[in-house]
This record gives C-alpha cells, structure tokens and sequence, in this order.
C-alpha cells in the first residue's frame, strides 16, 4: 500500500528568486503514506541535495517534517525548509509555521515583502566546539589545502544549529573559488565526525560572507545554497567574536557553481536561536 501512494512532488528554489539561483529542493506536502525507503527513493530520483516530506500535520501550521538527501536522511536541512514553508504559504497564505524536525523544533515565518514571500527560520539551540588537530589536518588534506590557506582570524571549529559543520575560513575568495577536493577522503572524514556540510567561508567585510559547502556524505560534490550549515556560521560568528550579540550577516553562496543564491543571517541579542531568511521560487 505504501508504494501505491502516488504524492505530488514540489520542486522549489531557495536563497534566490531565479529558478536558475540557490539551492533546489524537492517538497511533498503530504507524504503521509511514505515509508523511509520510498521517501530516500524520491530525493535520490531528483538528485536535489535535499528533499523535504511533511508527514504529519500536528496542529494549525504545525507539521512533522523529515529530510533526504539522495544518499541518507539528514538531521536538518534549511534550504528544504525554507521552500516547504514557500510551498506551504503559496498554498494557504503567509504567516507562522512550525516543522517538528528530527533535530527539534523549528519556527518558520513566511511574509510577503514588495510581491514576494520571504521565509525565516529559527533554529534549534547551537552551539560551537573545537577541532581536534588531526581532524583538522585530514581536513585540510582532502581538500589540498595548506594552513596557509586560512584565515587566521576565522579559527576552525566545529559549529551546530541543528546538524554539525566544520567551518573552515579561507585567505582569499581565490583559495575559496578553487575547490576541487578527495570526495571519498572527505566523505570518510565526515562521517566519523557526524558532519553534514564543510562551511568553507571567505570574509568579505564586517557582515558580509562567502561561502561554499562540500556535501559527499549527502551524494553531491556540493550544496548551492545552505541554510543550515548558514545558521551554525551564526552561531560560531557570535561564539568567536565575529559579529556583536544583535547583527545580520550576509552570506552569498552559489555563484562559483552558477546558482547564485543570498543567505540573511540574523543574531538577535538575549537568544541563543538562529534566524536564517531567504527568498525561493517554484521550478518549473
């Protein structure tokens, strides 16, 4: 009966508001009669980095949601929440979500800004630790870089707002454009260490970012635009010093892969929470 069930499946953008921008996603509103293997079977036919399924309506605007990549489920995934909530808002109206998430409880608030809707995201708690020195060094060996090629300003660490990234700050936007990495060493890297992403960041200037995200454990070389491994910068930025207790931040991500995508990262002073904001479009 389970593989009968026939759902509709979405495919949206986030982070931009060109079809061709951000980071695509797949989103089945209702996926109820799915199991594991079918909803797996659906992200990796898209091919999409994630893919979200609502498969419980718990309450007004309340939903228990879950998120595959084409290789595995994910703990959390921003870019799918965000074009869940879009998808959600085109079809009820904008106002207050809440996604019962495997990592816990995430608000989204949809509003509409000039004609487009604009979702926001509040994580889970974060919080940041360190990088053993090991770790670190395979690191920086599956992806050819040297020490040198950090920014000692930005230290590593290992951040978490709902799934855990390794933040790694380059020197220069050029060591940042040039990513060509060992997919199966870092893939083995990041699943001893339970790592989602790498945030590999470049400083613009005081509140301006950009970004790049590997994803091998999620099957894809790398993530166009991402929402979560966004707000864990948030919470490493406010843990280093970075940026004051209330701040928004910018990140842009994509562009070296040609989807092109804009991250607004909100620190608000007396909560621990991040708010991750975007933009998204339905494709096709």
């Amino acid at each position: 009966m389970t593989h009968d069930h026939r759902p509709e499946i979405l495919r949206y953008t986030a982070f931009s508001a060109d079809p061709a921008g951000g980071n695509p996603a797949g989103v089945v509103l209702d996926a109820a009669g799915l199991d594991e293997e079918r909803m797996l079977a659906i992200a990796a036919e898209l091919g999409y980095s994630e893919s979200a399924f609502l498969t419980e309506r718990i309450g007004e605007g309340a939903y228990t949601i879950r998120y595959f990549s084409p290789k595995a489920e994910v703990p959390f995934c921003g870019h799918a929440t965000v074009a869940t909530a879009l998808a959600l808002a085109e079809r009820d109206g904008p106002g207050a979500l809440e996604f019962t998430t495997p990592a816990g409880a995430v608000p989204v608030s949809v509003v509409r800004e000039g004609g487009a809707l604009l979702a926001t995201l509040t994580s889970v708690a974060p919080h940041v630790e360190e990088v053993a020195e090991a770790d670190l060094t395979e690191a920086l060996a599956a992806l050819d870089w040297a020490v040198a090629d950090l920014d000692p300003a930005l230290p590593p660490r290992i951040a978490y707002a709902g799934a855990r990234h390794l933040v790694l700050a380059a020197a220069t936007r050029e060591r940042l454009a040039e990513l060509d990495y060992d997919f199966a060493r870092l893939e083995a890297l990041m699943r001893r260490l339970d790592l989602t992403t790498l945030q590999l960041v470049w400083r613009e200037g005081p509140e301006v970012f950009h970004v790049r995200d590997p994803f091998p454990v999620g099957g894809v070389v790398e993530d166009p635009a991402t929402g979560a491994a966004a707000a864990a910068f948030g919470a490493y930025a406010r843990e280093l010093g970075l940026a004051p207790e209330a701040a928004v931040l910018t990140l842009h991500q994509g562009a070296d892969m040609g989807r092109p995508g804009t991250l607004t990262v909100e620190l608000r002073a007396g909560d621990a929470r991040i708010r991750v904001s975007g933009t998204g479009t339905r494709i096709g």
